[in-house]
Formats: structure tokens, sequence, C-alpha cells
């Protein structure tokens, strides 16, 4: 099997560098999001803000690890591009 597939535009999909950069973005949102509900569970604890702060602090770190994962696949895609032709 060839490592990129033609496109009816004449640009091909390296599939090599789309599957480092979809294991890559699995491993870190990994990562990512187990550091934000642990995040919110030390914050909300630390300054007792009760069951309700430790759901709203997980909610914004995980809203945050959202924007750091599309930051990182945006990047990524750059050094590795998903497409050539």
């Amino acid at each position: 099997m060839d490592a990129a597939a033609q496109n009816p535009q004449g640009r091909r999909i390296i599939w090599l560098n789309v599957l480092t950069v979809l294991s890559a973005a699995i491993l870190i949102s990994a990562e990512v999001f187990g550091a934000a509900f642990a995040a919110g569970w030390a914050f909300a604890n630390l300054f007792h803000l009760g069951e309700y702060g430790v759901h709203i602090l997980q909610g914004i770190f995980f809203l945050c690890g959202i924007a750091v994962m599309m930051r990182f696949v945006r990047n990524a895609r750059r050094v590795e591009p998903f497409t050539e032709g």
C-alpha cells in the first residue's frame, strides 16, 4: 500500500503524517484532560468551593485543554503536512 493516496484535485494525503499527528494527539490529550480534571478538583478543594465548584473549575480547565489541543494539532499540521502536491 502506498504511503499517500491520490485525491481527485491532484493532492495526495500523506497517511503516515496523519497517523503520527493523530497518535500524538491521543497521547497528549489524555495527559491534558487528566490534568484538567485533577486541577479542577485540587483547586476547588484548596479554596473550599464545594461540589459545584469542582465541576465548574473542571469545566473551565477542560475548555482550556480543548484550546491547548487545537493549538497542538494546528502546529503539528504545520510540521507534518497532511497533503502534498
